[in-house]
Order: C-alpha cells, then sequence, then structure tokens
C-alpha cells in the first residue's frame, strides 16, 4: 500500500526549465497491510530537492504533529559577540542585587530568558532568510 503524502507532487525532475522540463512522481512510501495497521497515522512528507534531481521522502509514523517549543540550547555564535557577555553579566547583576529572587535557579532562568531574547534580536533574521531561500526553492520546483 502507498502511505499518504504531503507537500510536493512530484519527487523527480530532470532540472530542466524549459520545455523539455520533466516532473514526475517516480518515488513512494510503502507499506505492508500489517505495517499500515501498526501505523495507522503514518504519513510521507515530500520535501523539496536541494543537491540532488530526487526529493527526500521523510517518513512520520505518528502522522503530523504539532510544533513543539524547542529546549534552550546555548549558541556557540555567542561566544564572538560582546553583547552576549554583557547580557549574562548584567542580567546576574540584576537577579543578585535582589535578595528575594538571588537564587541560582531564578538567576538561570532569567538568562536563558533574556539570551533567548537577545538571540531573536541579533540573529533572528538569519533564520527567516533561511527559510525565505528554502520557500524560493520550493517555487522555483514546484513552478511550471
Amino acid at each position: 500500500m502507498e502511505i499518504p503524502s504531503k507537500g510536493r507532487i512530484y519527487t523527480w525532475s530532470n532540472q530542466r526549465s524549459d520545455e523539455d522540463a520533466i516532473l514526475e512522481k517516480l518515488d513512494k512510501a510503502l507499506s505492508s497491510r500489517e505495517w499500515g495497521f501498526l501505523f495507522p497515522k503514518a504519513i510521507s512528507i515530500i520535501d523539496i530537492a536541494i543537491a540532488s534531481d530526487h526529493s527526500p521522502i521523510v517518513l512520520l509514523t505518528n502522522g503530523l504533529m504539532k510544533k513543539v517549543k524547542r529546549d534552550f540550547k546555548f549558541e556557540l555564535r555567542w561566544l564572538i559577540e560582546d553583547e552576549c557577555s554583557r547580557v549574562v553579566h548584567d542580567e546576574q547583576e540584576n537577579r543578585g542585587n535582589n535578595h528575594s529572587s538571588g537564587t541560582f535557579q531564578v538567576k538561570l532562568r532569567s538568562t536563558r530568558v533574556k539570551l533567548s531574547k537577545y538571540n531573536k534580536e541579533k540573529f533572528g533574521k538569519n533564520k527567516l532568510s533561511a527559510n525565505d531561500i528554502l520557500n524560493k526553492i520550493k517555487e522555483v520546483q514546484d513552478g511550471p
């Protein structure tokens, strides 16, 4: 049985943009009937092709899931920015002056919030531009 798919319609292109362009759905995610009963919500996502003439197919056994908020991770690129150390220092100093909220846990939590805000302000545009580029690639690949 073919597993239902979302995303792009075609999985292969001869990478031509003129009247000789060919788009085909050559690749599919398949399952046995037994596997289909074990994973009834399974779905395949046809993603954009970046370094190949075939689009990657991602198999999600539990169907489409809601976006989960990403855990906080310290970014190495922050270390080369003077502003980052100021954000951490200022937050630690501000929380240290207030005795009722000066515990390590509170300082850590508030610093995480400030660093997340700093990251969005300083580097947020990089993520948007990467998404913009991927959307343009998808638009071109899905176009006539």
